[in-house]
């Protein structure tokens, strides 16, 4: 059959905001990019599609902040936010310290805005057109940084990307966190990762929920919240999904909804302490982990982490987490992921160079879509990290306006030093 088109009119599009940094997504690199340019002085907006911001860590009900990344913003965003067990999330204080954060630094936050298109001149990106129910506008910027977490508006400005993996373009599963109440938690198992094995009068919790849970569910993770008998279930699963596909994320959440009552019923008959337990919410936002990794002036490998690479142009320091490849095929740690298995203690860098695109001016890149192999992406996609990330952007983004030059062209000394001021350092 062959494809039908529509030819649109030609329209004027309104020019609704003219900005230093504009900043597409507001989850935690896009909230971190955006509060460290106003912080440095210039008018920045953040454009998000969603209620709120903080995305996955807010509106998608994530557990906690993962792994043992130290330093920069994201140990501020715990100063401002955390828990008596800190790194623990409650979604929505997070979410009322984040749109505070970005208050009092000075940004215009624009939610319920879809970021749908560059603006170009040749290869330079100069604003993004958003769709809302205010209609079809446009937004000018001397930077625009791209952290909607897919790179829409990167890739619609035609920086170049490897979709997944490289060897099949394959990418990690999707997963909608949801919340039980009614547990015992002075009973109940808490299996942090794949990894944790725990007999249960059943059997092993982990081979339980393979045999039982409906494929591609199967795993077993159970974090603790700060509220009394609520537990956060990291436990639904879809594979050989494209988070860059409205039709493949629609499918998805259809999956995961779905899987939610049996992996409930599933606790009650199996997991000690959870014999009451019952739904209390699920995440209005679905976890996508993986698509698009775009090319930029440098690239970061697994071997880079492996080895604690310190690179010369550094602009994020101390991350901190394993291999984190969920199963592409199922339930489970993918046969290439580490999680015990992952022995390199030191925190790593990343450079400034896999923030910048090969091809397109005015653009950086934030959070995980920023330049790196599959497998180092894994570590790096994690929100402290990501969080640090958007650090770095809106640091490099100020600078680049304040000195009227490219993104591209900002001396990383600069940007080191900037960040020296603001608590990052090797």
């Amino acid at each position: 059959m062959s494809a039908k088109y529509i030819k649109e009119a030609e329209k004027q599009i309104p020019v609704v905001g003219e900005y230093d940094v504009l900043v597409a997504g507001g989850g935690p690199a896009g909230f971190s990019a955006a509060v460290i340019a106003a912080r440095q002085g210039v008018s920045v907006c953040l454009i998000e599609q969603c209620a709120g911001v903080g995305g996955v860590a807010t509106s998608g009900l994530m557990s906690h902040w993962t792994g043992g990344t130290k330093g920069g913003f994201y140990e501020e965003i715990l100063d401002r936010s955390g828990e008596k067990m800190r790194q623990t999330i409650h979604p929505d204080k997070l979410h009322g310290v984040m749109l505070e954060m970005l208050l009092e630094a000075g940004v215009e936050i624009r939610l319920y805005t879809f970021a749908v298109a560059p603006i170009m001149e040749g290869d330079k990106i100069t604003g993004i057109i958003t769709e809302s129910k205010s209609g079809r506008q446009a937004l000018l910027a001397k930077v625009v940084i791209d952290a909607t977490g897919d790179g829409d508006i990167a890739a619609r400005a035609g920086a170049e990307f490897q979709l997944g993996r490289e060897s099949d373009s394959a990418m990690q599963p999707m997963t909608l966190m949801f919340k039980v109440g009614g547990v015992d938690t002075d009973r109940a198992i808490f299996p942090p990762s794949f990894e944790t094995r725990i007999n249960v009068p059943t059997g092993e919790i982990q081979e339980l929920a393979r045999q039982i849970l409906p494929h591609p569910a199967g795993h077993v993770l159970l974090y603790r919240t700060s509220l009394p008998g609520v537990v956060t279930c990291n436990m639904t699963n879809v594979i050989n999904v494209d988070g860059t596909k409205a039709e493949d994320l629609t499918a998805a959440q259809i999956v995961c909804r779905q899987q939610i009552p049996l992996i409930v019923k599933f606790l009650r008959e199996h997991a000690p302490g959870y014999e009451n337990c019952y739904l209390l919410n699920a995440g209005a936002q679905i976890g996508v982990r993986e698509t698009r990794h775009f090319v930029g002036l440098s690239t970061i490998t697994e071997e880079d982490i492996e080895t604690a690479r310190v690179f010369p142009d550094w602009v994020v320091t101390k991350a901190h987490f394993n291999f984190d490849i969920h199963n592409i095929k199922g339930p489970g740690l993918d046969e290439h992921g580490a999680q015990h298995n992952f022995k390199q203690p030191k925190g790593y860098t990343i450079p400034y160079g896999c923030l910048v695109p090969v091809k397109i001016d005015g653009l950086l890149l934030a959070g995980r879509i920023i330049s790196g192999t599959h497998k180092a992406h894994s570590n790096f996609r994690v929100m402290p990290i990501c969080a640090n990330i958007g650090q770095a952007a809106g640091t490099a983004a100020a600078l680049a306006v304040k000195s009227d030059v490219l993104p591209r062209n900002v001396p990383v000394a600069d940007i080191q030093k900037q960040l020296k001021l603001q608590g990052v350092d090797l």
